[in-house]
């Protein structure tokens, strides 16, 4: 792994309280008696119609807004009972997308769905009225964009010299093999700390092969990263490695995921009486005295006003407790994104309660070394549709039906995906969007001399074009543009660090009453993180488990034990 930072230099916010935290590792016994009453207690009162009690969320994204809608459908919790707290003026968390047809457009990044394997989250937007025709579901709408606009990619690599690869073959060797088989047997216990480096030190040939260009760019995994991940996409997407080189299980939402997920689910959360509290950052949790765990008092700064919230018997909290674009900053076409001011809020928080209670985590790993988790996303939006008519002939795909094309012989490791228009609900019919980002930001561009982290939106755009060959056609397709927008993003891979099997804590630790966390830093066995799914999942787990839920939560569908994917993955890796 690369060198560490100083984490008492870097993030000074949180060493001494993470050492506190770490120092107490180990959870207390599970308090059976006591969970087993509040269970039955819960119980009781859902069975007569309502749910006991208050429910307190920290953090807007997906997690909270999944389990406050949990609550309500499957708990029985009026919604005017439950408080999202969210420290920005806007909900999503990491879903985002926005913008306006004068100043451009903006994705930090795209999350790609998946039909088979997403299966919480489909479960729950079945449940969730479409805002375009609320006779259909979020899933329904979703799903039939997706049926009528399938991806198959066919310029998935690309080389300098301009030329689309042909990617069929993974291009394994038998040793390569070997220990790819290894390693998806290898018990996760085995695997604390380690790299995907370290597991392939003496082939430093797997990491020029077609295989981990694409999968490498498809999740955004890293050489450094952690080896329990990448064995953990392979055995949960294993149906995606015979399809890796097209994405043709990648689905795709009609809108960015901000207006084809998020919205509706937030206009559900709205008519069942939610409260939203934006501009409002949770700074502390206090914690009863004693073994277990229970929230007692949150302290917030609400729109710069400090105050507190005492919570009462039968009241829930559940924390976001890390953000993977936490501290993220914006440039423009003239301006590069600023250096992020490196104090994740979430991450400290985290770091916060940590050092309170055993069972509750070790952020260290995920936030110790801003130069291994970052990379830089950028939105490009242009008037008429000139560029992506160029993109489009050249690379054979319609906009929408190509995923990701990947310049793999790029410094920065770029990267573009052209979603079908408009992606925004907002977006002028003669106007065009899409988006690119690049996995290297500290090194210098082939035609642009300075990393990537140091340029402007324009600069960005112009290393892309000489990519495609197109720097010819430079001043015509720059006159067009609206905007660039750079996107630098410190914490974007940190959920992918190494990190030993206790660092994640549990959704509900061990010993809680009240308390549980969700984020793409909990643990949820065989689940992947950096995934929609992931978020939703640990969100039904935390709100079934602190409500007393006998309701079945759909469980990680074994592709991995299927002799018919397995067979596909054996045959895809001698291609």
């Amino acid at each position: 792994m690369k060198g560490k930072n100083n984490f008492g230099k870097v993030l000074a916010w949180g060493a001494a309280a993470t050492a506190a935290g770490v120092a107490a590792k180990k959870a207390y016994d599970y308090s059976k008696k006591q969970m087993d009453l509040k269970n039955e207690e819960n119980i009781s009162h859902m069975e007569n119609g309502q749910a006991p009690g208050k429910a307190y969320f920290v953090g807007g994204g997906l997690g909270s807004m999944a389990g406050a809608a949990y609550l309500i459908r499957d708990c029985n919790m009026p919604g005017d009972q439950i408080t999202i707290f969210e420290g920005m003026h806007i909900l999503g968390g990491s879903n985002d997308g926005i913008g306006t047809p004068e100043k451009g457009f903006v994705c930090r990044g795209g999350r790609m769905l998946n039909e088979e394997t997403y299966e919480n989250f489909w479960e729950l937007f079945r449940t969730i009225p479409s805002l375009n025709n609320p006779a259909r579901s979020v899933s329904e709408e979703i799903l039939s964009f997706d049926h009528a606009h399938p991806t198959h990619a066919k310029a998935r690599l690309v080389d300098k010299d301009g030329t689309i690869l042909d990617v069929k073959s993974m291009g394994f060797t038998q040793q390569e093999r070997m220990a790819m088989l290894k390693l998806m047997n290898t018990p996760e216990e085995k695997l604390d700390d380690m790299t995907i480096e370290e597991w392939f030190a003496d082939m430093p040939h797997f990491f020029t092969t077609n295989f981990w260009y694409m999968w490498q760019t498809t999740f955004a995994f890293q050489k450094w990263s952690s080896l329990f991940e990448f064995r953990r996409y392979m055995r949960r997407m294993i149906l995606e490695f015979s399809r890796i080189e097209t994405l043709e299980g990648v689905t795709r939402t009609p809108l960015n995921q901000y207006d084809s997920v998020i919205r509706p689910l937030e206009n559900y959360l709205r008519k069942q009486g939610v409260v939203f509290a934006e501009n409002c950052t949770v700074t502390d949790i206090d914690f009863a005295d004693g073994d277990g765990i229970t929230a007692k008092v949150l302290h917030l700064k609400d729109n710069g006003i400090e105050r507190q919230i005492e919570l009462q018997d039968g009241d829930i909290c559940i924390m976001t407790n890390a953000c993977m674009t936490d501290s993220a900053t914006l440039g423009d076409l003239h301006t590069p994104a600023p250096e992020p001011v490196l104090r994740p809020i979430s991450g400290e928080l985290w770091t916060k309660v940590s050092a309170k209670k055993p069972g509750l985590g070790n952020p260290y790993p995920f936030f110790g070394d801003v130069h291994e988790t970052n990379w830089e996303s950028f939105t490009v939006t242009s008037r008429g549709n000139k560029l992506l008519k160029l993109i489009e002939d050249y690379s054979g795909n319609v906009p929408g039906s190509g995923a990701l094309m990947t310049f793999k012989d790029s410094n920065w490791l770029m990267s573009i995906v052209v979603a079908a228009q408009p992606h925004f609900i907002n977006q002028p019919m003669d106007q065009t969007i899409f988006w690119g980002y690049g996995l290297y930001t500290d090194r210098e561009g082939d035609f642009i001399k300075k990393p990537m982290k140091d340029c402007t939106g324009e600069e960005m755009l112009i290393e892309l074009l000489h990519h495609l060959h197109m720097e010819n056609r430079k001043d015509e397709i720059l006159a067009d543009v609206v905007n660039v927008i750079p996107c630098m993003m410190p914490y974007v891979d940190a959920q992918f660090q190494p990190r030993k099997m206790t660092d994640r804590p549990k959704v509900v630790p061990a010993g809680s009453t009240n308390f549980a966390m969700i984020s793409q830093f909990v643990e949820i066995p065989d689940d992947m993180v950096f995934t929609e799914e992931y978020s939703v999942r640990a969100a039904r787990i935390a709100v079934y488990t602190l409500m007393g839920s006998n309701k079945k939560i759909c469980p990680v569908t074994p592709y991995v034990k299927d002799p018919k994917y397995l067979m596909k993955a054996v045959q895809t890796s001698y291609r």
